[in-house]
């Protein structure tokens, strides 16, 4: 195990604390406006639904510079329980809010303290849930941890109601890759919000991943394909529809795309052998009730992704030129020279630029992190024309439709899987 990250004040909430069954974690950074919320919806959910065990809630905050931690510290709601639930908690949750020390800021750090709190605490299962969440209610509590206590699961993946075009870097790349290489339907494995067993808590601590990339965005997709290459039992919650702090397609999403990306193909190269050996994707069990609350509309900038798309084009055909097959690019070049009303990405087209930079990354993985950087960043402009099309495509049909869609790309990565590996083994 590396270094740990908790703080002298998590130690001492530790040793007053003692023991726990259930520990609930919240990662933060500048989350005021949005984590009061959360913990009450956590706080009423352990109250309802575990009314006999033991738990902890536990905030790991990266240094957040407005009051999330104040807000943390002073939420409670068991003042309030006699009016709004039959039973009181016999075991009302202990709350803390700690900072993570040492490691790499993000999203994987503060994981790795609520992980190392759970295991000291000895906890049974733990959830983990965002700081950002607007729709969590005390039912997820029980979705989430109820697989792990109760049904002998080692991990819980979210299943969300979302827009058709939230989440498109899940859409496009991260569930039909996932579900192509290792041969599991896991629609949200990147969703933000999980149940994990004792299990998988000491087997992701044991791994040393923990000062790299991953510990930033890329730390959802590298738990989900961890459980699923050490066989762990999986099912997916219900949670229905997932508001959050929604970013548009075209925004901001460098930092998250590069860290997702870069770990989906440094996975790659850690399961070779698995994912050759997957030839079909099999299903995975779902807990909870499927409910058809629509969720909150996305907008996009059609006309900025096309923009950046063809500047994109533009700027890395000579360095594209050096990995991918020449045909491919000349594509790229007749999609960026169309209109606006002829613009079309062909879904074959995309899973083949897939699979050529995961080979591109394959060979030069040895390579300085600059070299591997250059490479997925050169992957986004791809990507946003990709995305344009996808609007496009779906722009007059509602998004349980757009579905249908989504799960049509996945069986072209699945068809061109054998593409994949010739063109992986032509590289050693």
């Amino acid at each position: 195990m590396e270094k740990s990250v908790l703080t002298e004040e998590c130690k001492d909430e530790i040793e007053r604390i003692g023991k726990t069954e259930i520990l609930v974690g919240i990662p933060s950074y500048n989350n005021e406006r949005t984590i009061g919320h959360v913990v009450r919806a956590v706080q009423y959910g352990l109250a309802k639904y575990f009314p006999k065990f033991k738990a902890v809630i536990m905030n790991s905050d990266g240094g957040s510079t407005d009051k999330t931690r104040e807000i943390v510290k002073k939420t409670s709601v068991y003042t309030d329980l006699d009016t709004i639930l039959i039973e009181h908690s016999v075991h009302p949750a202990a709350s803390f809010s700690t900072a993570y020390r040492g490691g790499i800021p993000g999203k994987g750090s503060a994981y790795k303290a609520i992980f190392e709190t759970a295991c000291k605490l000895r906890a049974k299962g733990c959830v983990l849930v965002d700081s950002d969440l607007r729709s969590i209610n005390p039912e997820w509590v029980e979705l989430l941890a109820g697989p792990i206590l109760l049904k002998g699961y080692h991990y819980v993946s979210p299943l969300y109601s979302r827009h058709k075009y939230d989440g498109t870097i899940t859409n496009s790349i991260v569930y039909p890759l996932t579900r192509a290489l290792y041969g599991r339907r896991i629609r949200q494995p990147i969703g933000g919000d999980f149940g994990v067993s004792k299990k998988m808590i000491k087997s992701y601590l044991a791994k040393d991943v923990w000062g790299t990339d991953v510990a930033r965005y890329g730390i959802d997709i590298w738990m989900t394909t961890v459980a699923i290459n050490e066989g762990a039992k999986i099912c997916q919650s219900f949670l229905g529809a997932k508001i959050h702090d929604v970013k548009e397609p075209g925004q901001v999403l460098g930092p998250m795309f590069k860290q997702v990306i870069n770990t989906l193909f440094y996975l790659m190269c850690d399961y070779e052998e698995h994912w050759k050996r997957v030839s079909h994707a099999k299903p995975t069990a779902i807990y909870g009730f499927r409910s058809e609350t629509p969720p909150e509309p996305v907008s996009v900038n059609l006309n900025s992704l096309i923009e950046k798309f063809k500047k994109g084009v533009e700027g890395n055909k000579e360095y594209w030129l050096t990995f991918l097959p020449l045909q491919r690019v000349k594509e790229l070049e007749e999609i960026s020279f169309t209109s606006l009303t002829k613009f079309n990405f062909p879904p074959e087209l995309w899973v083949k630029i897939i699979y050529d930079f995961a080979v591109a990354y394959h060979q030069i993985r040895l390579s300085s992190r600059n070299e591997l950087d250059k490479l997925v960043n050169s992957l986004i402009p791809i990507y946003f024309g990709r995305t344009a099309s996808f609007i496009i495509e779906t722009e007059d049909i509602p998004t349980y439709e757009a579905e249908d869609k989504i799960e049509h790309l996945c069986d072209k990565f699945e068809e061109l899987k054998p593409y994949l590996i010739e063109r992986w083994d032509s590289v050693k």
